[in-house]
């Protein structure tokens, strides 16, 4: 792995069920969605409903877990839910996921087929590392608004992602800012699993590597590198 990644002892304190596990990879080709990463996102969608098999996101128990992690850290995880509950809810809903583009629906489907929240950065734009921190409320958050950027401050104490310029991801996983998302010319990309104990380290292996499986057949040409579960309690 070439970039360091940090996760701070005041968060490892506040959610000690908390793991991660990166994927890194070079040489992508991405580009607009098309019928492959759609197919992708309909049978992750599938795989959801067949796995939940009639109960809600939340009620599932990893998803639940993570509900306690934004509830320790004084966020209201109704309102502002973790990436794979927001993602399962769409997954479910009569519109179904979003087509972003081709990277961005594949490491999508992974996260709804697993119900794990899964991001992808553009390994050009991060600053130096990446750390995982309770935010002083003072860092750069740069997201979108009516078309424009704005940029924006986390509250004091909530879990951040975030590398030397700023807040690359709000509230753990539930917003990523737009200064490091991948993008239709992106070619090197940090893809990051997130899970919560009772999540086994042989489940988050497992959706890593998928992932790292999609890519490849995506992305031929690409070197691809499958970290260790990092666990954490």
């Amino acid at each position: 792995m070439t970039l360091p990644l940090h996760v701070s002892d005041e968060v490892r304190a506040l959610a000690p069920g908390f793991g991660y596990l990166a994927v890194e990879a070079h040489g992508l080709t991405n580009g607009p969605s098309d019928e492959t990463s759609s197919a992708l996102l309909d049978a992750a969608a599938r795989r959801l409903a067949e796995r939940l098999d009639g109960r809600a996101p939340q009620d599932d128990p990893h998803i639940a877990a993570w509900r306690a992690a934004y509830t320790a850290f004084g966020s209201k995880p109704s309102r502002t839910r973790n990436s794979a509950e927001a993602l399962a809810k769409r997954a479910l809903a009569d519109g179904g996921l979003p087509r972003i583009n081709r990277l961005v629906d594949l490491y999508n489907a992974i996260s709804v087929a697993h119900l794990i929240p899964v991001g992808g950065e553009d390994l050009d734009r991060i600053r130096g590392g990446m750390r995982l921190v309770r935010a002083t409320g003072t860092e750069p958050f740069v997201t979108a608004a009516g078309g424009e950027r704005v940029t924006e401050h986390p509250e004091p104490g909530e879990v951040v992602w975030c590398d030397d310029e700023g807040v690359t991801c709000r509230r753990w996983n539930w917003r990523q800012g737009v200064r490091t998302r991948l993008t239709d010319a992106s070619v090197n990309a940090l893809f990051l699993l997130e899970r919560m104990a009772p999540m086994t380290a042989g489940e988050l292996t497992a959706a890593a590597a998928e992932l790292a499986e999609t890519l490849e057949k995506t992305c031929p040409d690409a070197r691809i590198e499958v970290g260790e579960p990092r666990l954490f309690g």
